[in-house]
Parts: C-alpha cells; sequence; structure tokens
C-alpha cells in the first residue's frame, strides 16, 4: 500500500500556508495558496490522495467540504488543545504550517479533531444567529432610549420588547422627538423582522426538524433552544452516551489535579457558545419564579440552597448540563418527557 503524504494547511483571511511532508517526515515543499474555491481546487485536483490538518476557524468548514470532495482526508484540528502551535515563541505562518502536518502525521488525536456541521444545517442555523443579532440590536436601542428619557428627568413604562415602539409613541417627551423618532421606527421595524424570524423558525421544526417537537415538551425549552440543539449536535447517533453532551458543550468543570492537590475550578466553556447560552437561559428561566415544577427545577433548588456565594450560579449550570443530557436522551431514545422521572422511580424502588 503506497503511504500517502501529509499537508498542513495554517489558514488565513486572504491565503493559505501550506507545507508537504512525505511518508518519512521530509518537507517536500512550501507554498501558498488563495483563499477561493478555485484556488483550493486547482491546487489539491493535482494531488494524490493526502491527509490534510487545518485549524478550526471561519474558513475551515468551506474550504475542509471542497478538499473531502477532491478524494482527501482532512482533520479540523482544535485550536484550543494546540499550545505548541498558538504558544510558540518563534510562530510565523510556515512555521504554523509544518507543525499542524507533523502533528497530524505522527498521531492525529492529538489534534483533538473537531466535525463540522452539514452545509443545510449551517445554512439553517444562521437563521436563529440572524435573529439573535437583531435582538441585540434592538435590546441596545430600547436601552439607549430609556436612557435619553432618564436623563431629562421621565420614564417609560415597563413593557415588553415587541410593545416598547407603542410605548415609546405615546410617552416620548417632546423635546426629544426629533431624536428619538427615527430610533423608535428602526425598533419597530426590528420588531416585524423577528416575527418573521420566529415564523420562519417554527417552519423549520415541523417541516425539516419534527424531532424538535418531543424537546419541547420539556418546561423552559422552547423552539428556538430545541432547535439549535438538534443543528449544532446534527445527528443523535454522535454521542453513544447523553452525558457526554455537557462536556462537548463546555458545562463541565476544568480538572487541575496534581498529587493530594484538586482544584475546583469553573466550566470549560468548550464547544459552542451560543447554544450554551440557550441551555443556561432555559435553566434560569427553570429556577425562576414562573419555572415549572419537575425533577430538574427541584435539582437546582436543592444545590442553591446550599449557600455560598455562588451557589446559584452553579445551580444554573449544573441544571443547563442536565438539561443538555436529557434532551439528547430524549432525542436518541424517542421516549415521552416525564418531568417527575426521577422521583417516580425512587417511588418505584421503595414500592
Amino acid at each position: 500500500m503506497k503511504k500517502r503524504n501529509t499537508i498542513g494547511m495554517d489558514m488565513g483571511d486572504r491565503k493559505h500556508n501550506l507545507c508537504v511532508l512525505d511518508a518519512e517526515g521530509e518537507i517536500l515543499s512550501r507554498t501558498t495558496i488563495a483563499n477561493t474555491s478555485q484556488g483550493i481546487r486547482k491546487y489539491f485536483k493535482k494531488l494524490e490522495p493526502c491527509l490534510v490538518a487545518v485549524e478550526a476557524g471561519t474558513h475551515s468548514g468551506w474550504v475542509s467540504r471542497i478538499i473531502e470532495e477532491l478524494n482527501h482526508e482532512v482533520l479540523v484540528g482544535n485550536p484550543r488543545k494546540l499550545r505548541m502551535i498558538w504558544a510558540s515563541n518563534e510562530k510565523d505562518d510556515d512555521r504554523d504550517a509544518e507543525m499542524l502536518a507533523r502533528v497530524a502525521r505522527f498521531d492525529p488525536h492529538l489534534l483533538y479533531p473537531i466535525q463540522h456541521r452539514g452545509q443545510d444545517a449551517h445554512s439553517d442555523l444562521a437563521v436563529i444567529k440572524a435573529r439573535d443579532m437583531l435582538v441585540k440590536a434592538r435590546s441596545s436601542l430600547i436601552a439607549h432610549t430609556r436612557g435619553s428619557v432618564k436623563a431629562m428627568g421621565k420614564r417609560i413604562s415597563s413593557c415588553s420588547a415587541e410593545a416598547f415602539h407603542n410605548r415609546l409613541l405615546e410617552e416620548m417627551p417632546a423635546e426629544l422627538a426629533p431624536a428619538l423618532e427615527p430610533v423608535m421606527k428602526s425598533i419597530e421595524d426590528l420588531t416585524r423582522r423577528i416575527r418573521h424570524y420566529d415564523k420562519l423558525i417554527d417552519k423549520l421544526s415541523k417541516e425539516k426538524y419534527p424531532e424538535t417537537e418531543g424537546l419541547r415538551a420539556v418546561g423552559g425549552a422552547g423552539p428556538i433552544t430545541t432547535l439549535a440543539f438538534v443543528l449544532t449536535l446534527e445527528e443523535s447517533s454522535r454521542f453513544e452516551k447523553s452525558r457526554s453532551v455537557g462536556c462537548f458543550l463546555g458545562l463541565t468543570p476544568k480538572r487541575d489535579q496534581s498529587g493530594q492537590t484538586d482544584k475546583q475550578l469553573g466550566i470549560t466553556k468548550a464547544g459552542d457558545a451560543y447554544l450554551r447560552r440557550l441551555l443556561v437561559g432555559c435553566a434560569q428561566y427553570i429556577l425562576g419564579p414562573f419555572g415549572p415544577d419537575c425533577d430538574l427545577r427541584r435539582f437546582g433548588l436543592k444545590l442553591a440552597e446550599r449557600g455560598g456565594k455562588n451557589a446559584k450560579r452553579r445551580a444554573v449550570v449544573a441544571v443547563a448540563r442536565k438539561l443538555a443530557v436529557l434532551m439528547h436522551h430524549l432525542w436518541k431514545s424517542g421516549d415521552a418527557y416525564d418531568p417527575f422521572y426521577q422521583q417516580n422511580r425512587e417511588q418505584k424502588k421503595a414500592a
């Protein structure tokens, strides 16, 4: 069997630096290619099947898909794990490409390779994230408006973000009308566009991702969180054990153990930051005054009762982690959600 070459590819916004190693680890060539689909296809099309190592980044998704189409194997390394590259005292693009190639040739597991989601899932998730950007923009404009009115010694009455433009129209000080009317119209327009995204997300969930319907039964997990969960994980079979999902989403504590010392650290914050934020928001709702009574809520409240400065914060993270595990279990098994599953199981054991 012919041994294949290994290519390290340090990705940039305009061009990529490549280092090609032969089967014995000798450098065959160094080159740069343009960061375009044409430039990538032109270079890799003429090569025999190779092992290509890149770092995860803005362009790694679409670039890796093109290279794989040309019969090469691509490993997308986790930058958080490649300290030997980003913390080097002699860091440059050529050396980074060479280090990626040598690590991939020696042991691909050292790259901690990640798996990019498919193009369809990426496009559908972009809908959710676009909505999130509009919500942030609307919140910023509402905060600006309230601050401007307060500076005049007045206040806009409390109301929902969806109704704010109507409330502002009724209560806006006349002297601020020239400054705030355009802002009010922008808020109204953003609200209308956010509603459009809400309808689109609901349509996507029903038509393309019906598995989200079962996940919505979990109190606190709405259509946005359930769809983002399915699109981020993409396949329920990706994880053999549901408990692994908490680690994948960065909701498990870091570990720094040596000898008799085992420090208590914060969560890793690895994985998808947006989905982690959604799950934490769901956990805050579950533990809040309007959260439904269920095993998750009781578990979180029991942790929060232990007291201490960070008890509530840790309870929220723990509930978010359990929520992720529960949602994956329901998705993979197809079971119906039982809000008191733990309680019912303990009662059966005691009977």
